[in-house]
């Protein structure tokens, strides 16, 4: 039986895998390559992620192109996103087979309707429904030129999404995302297919812990959002402890922790120490204001951590209701948290998310799938 082979566009260089968007592309890159598959990956370098010899371990080679950024870039008609990453390198190199072509994001599709591949099996990965995500970053973002940006690059995005068009498979994150794909391209093939992601176990611990958490990158204006509103509208005036952990947490998420003797905040956190903190916390705590993708910290709590409370959007399309406390207001935040912490988290609990997990979130089974979706219709 001859190698298969798959190309794979990569928005970013995918490891260390310490945030959501990277986390779906390095551990599919692991499955892949566990089933044999030979990756060619391309990836856009971003300022502070160095090229990886980590990334050689799962492919047959790792090419890096820098990010065209400036003026030009800025002002093309396609989003910012896309347009300031493209690369002469790159496209040379994917006419010289004919692999399949796995195109992760929005971000990575600036060649996804060029005449040179036009005849090549072409896979579009959907991490989020970009337009929509920009436009919740517009909305919560107070700085004004970055509000303008994330409204014009919303617009962008919106106008630019027809590209999709030219995809032969779409792989979505989200059910939610899937329905709203398969509305505006019925003529193309959508399929549901979960984030990949760290976990391979569940290592819930039974019993209780002593604070509530709340990770996420903070950096990213919808978490700062986030943490915000739950410091404000949440713990202010309640006795529990809420640690929040997280990536570049700015100077006013420090400013406001500072004022409260019940929240702390742990600054970039390895991966060791998040996954401990996410075991050790009685709940862990997510809230977004945006219903789009699939929230990757959902998974790391629900494999990892004990209580899980949510509100309605961190749910968007992942059937995941019946394994967490649901709540969309501080008042509901706050009797849902009061209840939590007079319960001892149990054995029963673990083995429901066990079950409901590994039915659909399985790298495994996962990668299968994407094999069999590619290679029988390339």
């Amino acid at each position: 039986m001859p190698d298969k082979h798959l190309h794979i566009i990569a928005f970013d260089i995918p490891y260390p895998p310490n945030y959501c968007g990277v986390i779906d592309v390095f551990y599919k890159l692991k499955a892949l390559h566990s089933k044999g598959i030979k990756i060619h990956l391309h990836c856009y370098e971003y300022q502070g992620r160095p090229q990886s010899e980590e990334l050689n371990k799962y492919c047959e080679e790792v090419n890096y192109y820098p990010r065209l950024t400036g003026l030009n870039s800025a002002l093309s008609s396609k989003p910012y996103i896309v347009s300031s990453r493209r690369s002469d390198d790159m496209i040379n190199r994917l006419i010289n087979d004919d692999y399949p072509i796995l195109f992760e994001g929005l971000h990575s599709c600036f060649y996804l309707n060029d005449k040179r591949i036009m005849d090549r099996f072409k896979i579009y990965r959907e991490s989020n429904i970009e337009h929509r995500y920009y436009f919740n970053l517009f909305k919560v973002d107070k700085k004004v030129g970055k509000k303008i940006y994330f409204l014009a690059e919303s617009l962008k995005l919106k106008m630019y999404q027809k590209v999709l068009s030219h995809a032969d498979l779409m792989l979505v994150v989200s059910e939610e995302d899937t329905r709203y794909l398969q509305k505006h391209f019925p003529g193309q093939k959508v399929e549901f297919l979960p984030s990949f992601h760290a976990n391979e176990k569940m290592e819930s611990l039974t019993g209780k812990g002593d604070y509530a958490l709340y990770n996420g990158n903070i950096e990213v204006p919808e978490n700062a959002h986030a943490v915000k509103y739950l410091i404000n509208e949440v713990f202010s005036d309640l006795d529990i402890p809420l640690k929040v952990a997280g990536m570049n947490p700015p100077q006013e998420i420090k400013d406001l922790v500072s004022k409260h003797k019940n929240i702390s905040l742990i600054p970039n956190p390895s991966d060791e120490i998040m996954f401990d903190l996410i075991r050790n916390a009685h709940v862990n705590i997510l809230v977004t204001f945006q219903a789009t993708g699939l929230k990757l910290k959902l998974l790391n709590t629900l494999y990892k951590g004990r209580f899980c409370l949510v509100n309605d959007k961190m749910l968007n399309g992942t059937d995941l209701q019946s394994l967490c406390s649901i709540a969309n207001t501080p008042k509901e935040l706050k009797t849902n948290l009061k209840e939590l912490f007079r319960q001892d988290f149990k054995e029963e609990e673990i083995k429901a998310r066990q079950e409901k997990l590994n039915l659909r979130f399985s790298n495994n089974q996962n990668a299968k799938k994407l094999i069999g979706l590619v290679f029988k219709s390339a």
